[in-house]
């Protein structure tokens, strides 16, 4: 039952000398006090079991050129409190309904000597605190412009953070685990290299954080809504162990335009002292807008193969030909150049792809490299790089839609920008018009490189306008969109359920590069899961990657039971199965798994979690039921204890459970697996090793009487 009662005095206490205010949690557990330093600087603590979380903190907004920033000299003119509570359906989801339940401050400050207004809204809810700026319409800030957001998240000690460095450009790192005295010293080892990357501070890092206190506290520092803003991270004073927001800026420095009446993302920060509580937590997604789509039938999750990975190891090429040293659109005769034999996006090796959808129950196929333009598509700052309408001579549109289409399979389109922003808003509309006319529902998008407009970045308050200006035009068309190399989500796929993929994160791909720490995958759902799904590409199975090209000497740090509970672990309603049909065909036992796994969800449940060490979580499928467990482990092999307690009563199931044998090693015996079969209730238990970088997948279907 959906409730909005406001009350002039609830949860509130005031002490007239301090300006102070308190806000408790729904269950009590969470203290919120807000308060004016002597100076009028406004102030916030919280407080969780009674213990310090964040200790008093300063808020505010330094402008520009402004002769008084939003910073102090305020006195509180007016407060207001609420409690919301209401059960909402997400499109899709990990649950099938959320319960969005808080209480609400509303503090509004008028500064003395400007005569200006600001609301700094707060929301309590049982798993933690969100709270924004909003700018009334007056007379006296009508717009402005942000030099810096101040906010500061002042810790109680030093803790283990789980974090990657501060970057305008790239979330694509691995995390480093260390104390927060500890940033300083490893900013420098832990940054990799990027196509485009641009840090700003040894002592930067980017949300969503992950931190353990000393005492067993778990906190993770975010942001959620970030529409017509600028992307935050943190800035770490190590002395005094405060976190200050530090936004991106466009090239001329600037972080923010601003016109009233506004507001800012919302801050949050969420604490449990159990860590599946941070897992299962949806504050995230119940700080945005409900749904703004009104048809939501044709959003649908997609499990999907693509045209992609033999590209990313280096068997295949996105590019045509080798002839061409430049290209130009429209003038360059593709159909007079020599193949250079490589080719992915061909037309009988999409084919192939296509037919293994097929047979194996896939909805859709990615391909990329399909597009004229790739011969030269990189690093040169060119504008009209793509113009998304026009094949290689070697891939017939029209031809392969009807074929997939006659096998029951989906195409799901690739954009690739290069940064070059305005011309992929040149070409929206046409290129998704010419989606629906050959029957692609989804598009993959790609910001690689560096953004050339404006010189700016990837997540200033521009880009992100343009990434959300593509997420609305998409909806128009029907399209879901799966955004590469964009800004990290924080929860907008609530009210644009067509957003159903992301990456902003490092994935799978950097297995191809390199490889990436075995323990990444253990520390990604506390991360950056926090703000939404991930496209993280799952499912390869072939580790030593010198078999799909000689020259390429990476290898995958997973094993193959880690790499089949990703689909678990890491959740999404958009997943590949991402090696090529020629792997899976070598372990098609494996590949059942990843052939019965859902995408969708009525429930979940986090059974075992510690960030950077292990995930385990349980998961009930929309549409059949069957319930599918997935654990991931890191670099330590240890011992998995479960129980199926979630399991109805009475009820007896058939548990499949594809595990790590005995001697597997991410590094050394990746591909050593077993299955077995046994019967279980909800009584049962399960003690089941999993090996470093390994873990275990389970499927389990109710046997019938």
């Amino acid at each position: 039952m959906k409730q909005f009662l406001f009350t002039a005095l609830m949860w509130l206490a005031f002490f007239s000398a301090a300006q102070s205010q308190q806000l408790k949690s729904p269950n009590g557990k969470f203290v919120m006090e807000f308060s004016l330093q002597n100076d009028g600087t406004p102030s916030y603590s919280l407080n969780y079991k009674n213990k310090a979380v964040v200790k008093p903190s300063k808020l505010g907004l330094e402008l520009k050129n402004d002769k008084k920033s939003l910073l102090n000299d305020f006195t509180v003119i007016d407060t207001k409190t609420a409690t919301f509570d209401e059960n909402w359906k997400p499109v899709w989801g990990e649950v099938a309904s959320i319960r969005n339940h808080y209480n609400e401050l509303a503090v509004t400050l008028n500064q003395k000597e400007t005569d200006r207004q600001i609301v700094i809204r707060f929301r309590l809810f049982d798993d933690g605190l969100g709270f924004r700026y909003e700018f009334p319409s007056q007379k006296n800030l009508t717009y402005f412009v942000i030099k810096e957001e101040r906010t500061q998240f002042a810790m109680t000690g030093d803790h283990t953070a789980f974090w990657i460095p501060g970057d305008y450009d790239t979330q694509e790192y691995d995390y480093t685990t260390s104390k927060l005295s500890e940033i300083r010293g490893l900013a420098e080892k832990a940054k990799t290299a990027n196509v485009s990357q641009t840090s700003f501070s040894l002592t930067g890092v980017q949300t969503s954080l992950m931190l353990k206190t000393a005492d067993g506290l778990y906190i993770n520092l975010h942001e959620a809504a970030l529409i017509d803003y600028s992307c935050m991270h943190l800035n770490l004073d190590d002395k005094n162990m405060v976190f200050q927001s530090w936004l991106t800026p466009d090239a001329k420095g600037d972080k923010g335009y601003m016109q009233a009446p506004n507001h800012s993302p919302w801050r949050t920060i969420i604490v449990s002292d159990d860590a599946r509580e941070i897992l299962a937590s949806k504050m995230t997604l119940n700080l945005n807008d409900p749904n703004k789509i009104e048809d939501t039938s044709w959003i649908k999750p997609v499990k999907y193969v693509g045209v992609w990975w033999e590209m990313i190891t280096g068997k295949s090429s996105w590019a045509y030909t080798d002839e061409f040293p430049t290209v130009q659109l429209g003038v360059t005769d593709f159909s007079k150049a020599k193949p250079n034999g490589k080719h992915g996006a061909n037309n009988a090796n999409v084919k192939k792809y296509i037919d293994f959808a097929a047979k194996h129950g896939f909805d859709a196929v990615l391909v990329e490299g399909w597009n004229e333009g790739w011969e030269d598509w990189f690093g040169h700052s060119k504008d009209y790089v793509f113009d998304f309408l026009t094949p290689y001579p070697d891939f017939d549109v029209k031809g392969l839609h009807e074929y997939a289409k006659s096998k029951g399979v989906k195409m799901m389109m690739h954009h690739e920008t290069s940064g070059s922003v305005r011309n992929y808003e040149r070409h929206l509309d046409k290129a998704y018009q010419f989606m629906k006319d050959n029957g692609y529902d989804a598009v993959k998008s790609g910001y690689v490189g560096s953004i050339i407009e404006n010189g700016g970045n990837h997540y200033n308050q521009f880009m992100n306008n343009h990434y959300q200006f593509a997420i609305e035009k998409a909806a128009d068309y029907k399209i879901m969109v799966n955004a590469h190399e964009a800004v990290r989500p924080t929860g907008i796929a609530r009210t644009y359920p067509n957003l159903i993929g992301n990456e902003a994160a490092r994935g799978t791909e950097y297995q191809s590069f390199g490889g990436s720490k075995p323990n990444h995958v253990t520390v990604l759902p506390f991360t950056r899961l926090v703000g939404g799904p991930m496209d993280y590409t799952p499912g390869i199975f072939e580790m030593d990657l010198s078999k799909m090209n000689k020259d390429n000497n990476s290898h995958v740090n997973s094993t193959i039971a880690n790499q089949l509970a990703l689909y678990i672990t890491m959740y999404s309603p958009l997943q590949m199965a991402a090696d090529t049909p020629e792997n899976y065909d070598r372990f098609p036992d494996a590949f059942q798994f990843i052939k019965d796994v859902a995408v969708d969800w009525s429930d979940s449940k986090y059974l075992e979690a510690e960030p950077g060490q292990y995930v385990t979580v349980a998961r009930k499928a929309k549409v059949t039921n069957n319930w599918f467990i997935g654990n991931v482990n890191g670099e330590t092999s240890r011992t998995s204890t479960i129980k199926f307690d979630f399991l109805e009563k009475g009820k007896k199931y058939e548990a499949t459970i594809y595990a790590d044998a005995k001697d597997a090693h991410y590094k050394t015996n990746p591909q050593a697996y077993t299955i077995r079969k046994m019967t279980i209730t909800n009584k049962s238990k399960l003690a089941q090793l999993s090996a470093p970088g390994g873990g275990y997948a389970i499927s389990i279907v109710e046997i019938k009487k």
